[in-house]
């Protein structure tokens, strides 16, 4: 990463990934958003140097689709937690009903 974002910026990311419930997702931009951000691919490189202890497989890309190069092992996670699933001819998607929305959740 060629500038680190800053640190609170990085346990703001790793904090609202921990609060996503099993089964749901949040996309990259969608966790910005929610720090009031437009910095998804930010997002995305916290994930990816810093991800790795959180549910990492529960942060998915705006179309639908796993973490790249991760997509077998998300599957596994996905299945164990029940997440809703479109099946299609080139693997799988979360299904928009899976996304995770704060503002609506029962914390």
């Amino acid at each position: 990463m060629s500038a680190s974002p800053p640190a609170g910026f990085v346990e703001a990311v790793l904090d609202i990934v921990d609060r996503i419930p099993p089964g749901r997702v949040a996309t990259y931009g969608d966790i910005a958003a929610m720090l009031g951000s437009r910095g998804a691919r930010v997002v995305g490189q916290v994930m990816a140097y810093y991800g790795s202890d959180v549910a990492w497989w529960r942060v998915i890309r705006a179309g639908g689709h796993p973490p790249r190069e991760h997509e077998d092992r998300a599957l596994t996670h996905y299945r164990d937690e029940g997440t809703a699933l479109i099946e299609t001819p080139a693997g799988y998607r979360i299904s928009p009903s899976a996304r995770w929305h704060p503002e609506f959740a029962d914390e």
